[in-house]
């Protein structure tokens, strides 16, 4: 299967016949939320605890136990909302009924027809949007372990259930089926878990479960209806995101241009495999026969509630990354703009080119070099002040960076640091002589960059080999930039020389 661009409608990808198709995809992600404990009762939401130890009767589904919402896990809840421009109204709490043994009470407390939060919107790095249906509260379920080859129920020799998990506050956040390709829908979960860890909703920890996506995936002849769709279930990294809905979009693909159909399903991701498995014929709502929990009254969030959250509400990463942007004369997308807002080192970054900083090299150093604890308390105008001396030539990229890791560890000023080292530019007329002391002590190797053509893989490799030589014979005093200058120039000379050009 081959890929082309589309035309903003979805992912225009080829089958094996050579006929277009377009790939649609709509995501649901779990979100677990970080409160002490669980939704409806007091027993702790905490990770990793010895099995089947953080339960209580009304998590058990036990007789005569009776719920009681935890209101932290609603205020959690309406932070996500806001935060995706969710409209907060009046929701109810249903039964979703069904009989597996990961809820012991046989029925999970959702919202259903009454959402607390609706018609929202996750605007995506790339300048796109993709609407958000829903973003409901219910009770995550308890975990399955299945011993054996498949690791699913079936063909299990026996299975194990951990009830630690039951009753846990989830955010079940509904994406519209607005994404197009893989890796939109991956950029779409990495913006999401931003937004979950700025507003303190969850830790949003996919490898522990506390962030899980389903995926719900069709294909359609270009400006046709809605395809089948099948739901990947439970992915839980990005890699595995991306890797199961493009296996998914072939398989569709392939059964429809065999003659075949599609049938409405969940699949699980074998990770080990590289492919989709079938398992149980999805359901509809009226199979789960919702009703409403008759023991909790309705969830209904007063004006001064909302009001209060909003204000409360951090700055979201994309408007940070757009501040930053801005200031440094880059888009949002630059590499060091969006790490810098990753690492919450946005504010140094910002800081720092305000007090006049180069932007491209303050950033540069956030991206490389500032990767370490400690750096978020750096002084912005001590950063901008290194970023000086640099373009000053008083001192070269390798010497601030073994100026900027001091900064980061004392907090000392660079001009202090880089005095007490030693630290100078190297003359040009110096360098000038190391470069041609180093080319005659490496004679073969500089006889072999000469000869090489232009297009030949070999030159990067054997200026990266010269440039060390020549940092090492100046103890780091050289800078990097005049090095490949003097390299180029030396090397065009020889070549003219030697009659090569």
């Amino acid at each position: 299967m081959s890929r082309s661009g589309g035309d903003g409608t979805g992912l225009v990808v080829s089958g094996s016949t050579g006929d277009a198709w377009e790939l649609v995809i709509g995501l649901e992600v779990h979100c677990e939320l970080a409160t002490a404990t669980k939704l409806f009762c007091a027993c702790p939401n905490r990770f990793g605890d010895e099995p089947n130890t953080n339960v209580c009767p009304v998590c058990l589904g036990l007789p005569g136990s009776l719920p009681v919402l935890n209101k932290a896990a609603v205020e959690l809840a309406l932070r996500i909302g806001r935060a995706l421009g969710c409209t907060v109204r009046p929701g109810v709490f249903a039964r979703k009924n069904y009989f597996y043994p990961d809820m012991p009470k046989d029925y999970q407390i959702s919202q259903y027809d009454q959402p607390t939060n609706v018609d929202g919107w996750l605007g995506l790095p790339d300048g796109s949007r993709v609407g958000i249906e829903r973003a409901h509260i219910e009770e995550d379920t308890g975990k399955n372990t299945h011993a054996g080859d498949t690791g699913r129920i079936h063909g299990s020799d026996y299975s194990l259930i951990d009830y630690n998990r039951a009753g846990v506050p989830l955010v079940e956040i509904v994406g519209r089926p607005d994404i197009a390709t893989g890796d939109q829908a991956k950029a779409f979960v990495s913006e999401l878990r931003k937004i979950l860890l700025a507003t303190g909703a969850s830790d949003a920890k996919m490898e522990e479960g506390s962030l899980r996506v389903d995926a719900n995936v069709s294909v359609r002849r270009p400006g046709a209806g809605l395809g089948t769709r099948c739901e990947i279930k439970n992915l839980n990294s990005l890699r595995s995101l991306g890797r199961a809905i493009d296996h998914e979009a072939r398989r569709q693909i392939e059964l429809i241009e065999a003659g075949d159909r599609v049938t409405q399903q969940t699949r699980h991701w074998d990770e080990e495999g590289g492919c989709t498995r079938p398992g149980r014929s999805k359901e509809e709502a009226e199979d789960y026969r919702y009703f409403q929990e008759p023991d909790l009254v309705p969830l209904a969030p007063s004006a001064e509630w909302v009001k209060d959250i909003d204000e409360a509400l951090p700055t979201l990463p994309a408007k940070r990354r757009s501040a930053l942007g801005a200031a440094a004369g880059m888009a949002d997308t630059h590499a060091g703009v969006v790490i810098a807002v990753d690492r919450d080192l946005d504010a140094l970054g910002l800081a720092a080119i305000q007090a006049g900083g180069d932007p491209a090299r303050v950033l540069t150093h956030i991206e490389h070099n500032l990767a370490v604890e400690g750096a978020d308390a750096l002084e912005p105008e001590k950063l901008a002040d290194l970023v000086k001396l640099e373009l000053e030539g008083k001192l070269t990229a390798t010497q601030a960076k073994v100026v900027l890791a001091e900064m980061v560890a004392t907090g000392t000023a660079p001009a202090e640091i880089a005095a007490a080292r030693g630290f100078e530019a190297m003359a040009t007329s110096a360098l000038e002589a190391t470069v041609d002391e180093v080319i005659g002590s490496e004679q073969a190797e500089w006889d072999e960059l000469v000869r090489a053509p232009e297009d030949d893989k070999r030159i990067k490799k054997l200026n990266g080999f010269f440039t060390g030589k020549i940092m090492k014979a100046s103890r780091g005093q050289a800078d990097g930039k005049a090095v490949n200058a003097l390299l180029v120039q030396r090397r065009s000379a020889a070549r003219v020389e030697r009659g090569l050009d």
